[in-house]
């Protein structure tokens, strides 16, 4: 067990122990997309209004734009080793980083309790123990899986992307028994603001992504592609995506009443009962089991991220790294069980929400490290406040802050909307906002600060690799 069970916590991952292809993302994120929740979010865009034939373009379109940058992110593992947020020190300074992460771990908890919600109902229907019960069992199996680490969530993914993609295939074909797909995408009257919201929806799925994707291929060796890793990552997360709210978006339209407020019960019902109605309750328990160990590994990450800035601490024993396990699933597991009867309103208002906080991370980071640092970070710093990034770096925080306002009177959300959201007719553009005007402004303010680009990237060094374990 020893050797199954990670060691690793924030520390940069030495040549000797990286391992696998760029496939494995691939493999990873189709896993991760194939779920209930990804069916619940395309469900949503004809909930909202848009009809089926727009519904489905619009997700395909957000889609694409949200997981070229979540993929971007993705690239970054293994030229530096390191969980995504930790990057983010570069440009925020060692402490001031923990304004984004602060968002990111809350961004964690309500993804993990908003999954554990769905999956805890089939766990329920399958052990006949209710879905109180059920969140609970699901919170524990989903905290323990993402102790056990790194390669635990890749043999996961892979054999969840199998038994998934053969569900889901399966799935598609008995929706299609019973609803006419030329009927339900006859209507194609165009509506922007709703088309927009479709967009919203799957780009902030998968921006959503982007605080911890590279956490999953950081131990791939430093001389994989980057054109693969960014590739393989977009392929797995856009199909897996796409193919989940298609069937959603599908599904509402052709049965409204009956799938909208009981997902669980009516992808169920479309296989039947009896041996494969507990197939699926295991299949969909099995899909969101994925996705929500990668939610609490994530959380992990930012936690040990943001304390170790203050403590200067990199690893952690293994009773300190079961107790964060056991604190993110008794929070995430409380938030499933509160919020369990409201869940389908408050999820897209969440989503939705999100992308104020994310997306102007996002450009902040994607900027910095492709065309300000050109890929060359000095990876000791990263853990020194006194070293080359900081302590606290109150440009890119005062710019992240402005993304974040500069988005306000564009964003529409059930219990806020900015006042440039109905002269668009409804449309909520805010996260093209969060990513061009941050985007813009970092580059302005921090192109000529050449004091914090090293001369060489240190995480290539040998030397510079020991140098930063302890």
């Amino acid at each position: 067990m020893a050797g199954v069970v990670e060691q690793r916590s924030i520390d940069v991952v030495p040549d000797s122990e990286r391992h696998g292809t760029a496939f494995s993302q691939f493999t990873l994120w189709l896993s991760a997309n194939l779920q209930i929740t990804a069916v619940v979010t395309g469900a949503l865009a004809v909930v909202f209004g848009a009809n089926a034939f727009w519904s489905v373009l619009g997700l395909l379109l957000g889609n694409l734009l949200g997981g070229a940058v979540m993929a971007l992110h993705s690239a970054q593992g293994p030229r530096l080793g390191l969980p995504q947020m930790i990057s983010s020190r570069a440009q925020f300074g060692v402490r001031g980083a923990v304004v984004p992460l602060a968002l990111v771990i809350v961004m964690y908890i309500g993804f993990f309790a908003s999954g554990t919600v769905l999956a805890g109902q089939a766990v329920g229907h399958l052990t006949h123990l209710g879905d109180a019960t059920g969140i609970i069992v699901f919170g524990a199996i989903t905290a323990f899986a993402a102790a056990v680490g790194y390669r635990l969530i890749h043999a996961l993914g892979r054999v969840a992307g199998l038994v998934c993609a053969v569900a889901f295939v399966y799935l598609g074909v008995r929706l299609l028994e019973r609803a006419d797909l030329a009927a339900l995408l006859h209507d194609r009257a165009f509506d922007f603001p709703v088309f927009l919201l479709a967009v919203s929806l799957s780009a902030s799925w998968q921006l959503a992504f982007g605080p911890y994707v590279a956490d999953y291929s950081r131990y791939l060796p430093r001389q994989t592609s980057a054109r693969a890793t960014f590739w393989w990552t977009l392929s797995g997360s856009v199909l897996g995506s796409q193919w989940s709210m298609t069937f959603g978006a599908l599904a509402a339209a052709a049965a409204p009443t009956a799938f909208v407020g009981h997902e669980v019960s009516y992808i169920v019902g479309l296989g039947g009962a009896g041996l494969m109605a507990s197939v699926l309750y295991f299949v969909i328990a099995l899909g969101k089991l994925t996705i929500n160990v990668l939610n609490t590994y994530g959380s992990f990450m930012s936690m040990v991220t943001s304390i170790s800035g203050f403590r200067g601490q990199r690893t952690l024993s293994p009773r300190g790294r079961s107790l964060y396990f056991a604190g993110i699933m008794v929070v995430g597991t409380s938030v499933a069980l509160l919020g369990k009867d409201s869940f389908l309103t408050s999820f897209k208002d969440f989503l939705l929400f999100l992308l104020t906080f994310f997306t102007p991370w996002s450009a902040i980071n994607l900027v910095d490290y492709y065309l300000i640092s050109k890929e060359r970070y000095d990876i000791p710093a990263l853990s020194d406040p006194a070293g080359r990034y900081g302590a606290w770096n109150g440009k890119a925080l005062l710019v992240y802050g402005v993304g974040l306002v500069a988005q306000l009177p564009f964003l529409a959300t059930h219990f806020y909307t900015g006042p440039l959201v109905a002269p668009l007719g409804g449309a909520d553009v805010s996260w093209l906002v969060g990513l061009a005007v941050p985007a813009a402004l970092y580059w302005a303010v921090a192109r000529h600060d050449t004091a914090r680009i090293p001369a060489a990237d240190t995480g290539a060094s040998p030397t510079a690799r020991a140098a930063s374990r302890p």
